[in-house]
């Protein structure tokens, strides 16, 4: 039984330099705020420019009431060489959006084939998530930029090196639970960049939000990032 070559696709949209330069992509989820509580337009301004300035430079914004004017209001005022996308696209009618507003990517946590189509035809660079080694080809098979290994806490950097060693031509990018103190062994172990959520961004959408300590760890996750192998 011969297993068919993944073969590169043309218009296959590219990572974006932030990410690549980087390796490493913050997710601000206005879910690390307790349910009741959606942080306003000045918190999540105030939280990006605080990624940006300790050297993140890839932002996903995470669904919420306000989200696409956000996106939007960031679009405008953040510096050259940042990716700004959205994360959580489940239909290609959030991709539109996105792009609308100005995102350079989308984010899922599964792969939609419609998704990915919609994000090549808008320009966008696609993460669809997805588990199995199944999973990952179909992902990449579809046309997506890389695929993100989701959720990727429960399965540890261990399974990554294994997948990588199946599917060596793939770019995968953990996402899910990722903890700070797991960065470096997740690129150790193959990975394209790391996604990081509620364990990089603490409390900082909350009223009162710590924004030094964000500043902190954001040094500590992109001087890991940039210490590691790969």
């Amino acid at each position: 039984m011969t297993t068919e070559p993944v073969s590169p696709m043309p218009n296959r949209a590219p990572m974006g330099t932030g990410l690549q330069q980087t390796r490493i992509a913050a997710v601000l989820a206005t879910n690390s705020a307790p349910e009741q509580y959606r942080p306003d337009l000045s918190q999540v301004v105030a939280a990006a420019d605080t990624l940006v300035a300790n050297g993140v430079r890839c932002l996903a914004l995470a669904p919420a009431g306000n989200t696409l004017s956000a996106l939007e209001h960031l679009a405008g005022r953040l510096p050259d060489g940042v990716d700004l996308g959205l994360a959580a696209v489940l239909a290609p009618e959030g991709v539109v959006r996105a792009a609308n507003a100005g995102a350079r990517f989308v984010m899922s946590p599964h792969v939609a084939p419609d998704v990915v189509h919609a994000a090549r035809g808008c320009g966008l660079a696609s993460y669809p998530g997805a588990m199995t080694p199944s999973e990952v080809h179909l992902g990449w098979r579809t046309g997506a930029t890389a695929v993100q290994l989701f959720p990727g806490a429960p399965v540890g950097p261990g399974y990554l090196a294994t997948l990588r060693r199946a599917l060596p031509d793939i770019p995968v990018i953990p996402g899910g639970g990722i903890a700070l103190d797991d960065v470096t062994g997740w690129l150790a172990a193959g990975a394209a960049a790391v996604v990081l959520g509620r364990s990089l961004v603490g409390d900082a959408l909350l009223p009162g939000g710590d924004l030094q300590s964000l500043g902190v760890r954001t040094r500590l996750a992109c001087a890991a990032a940039g210490n590691a192998p790969g």
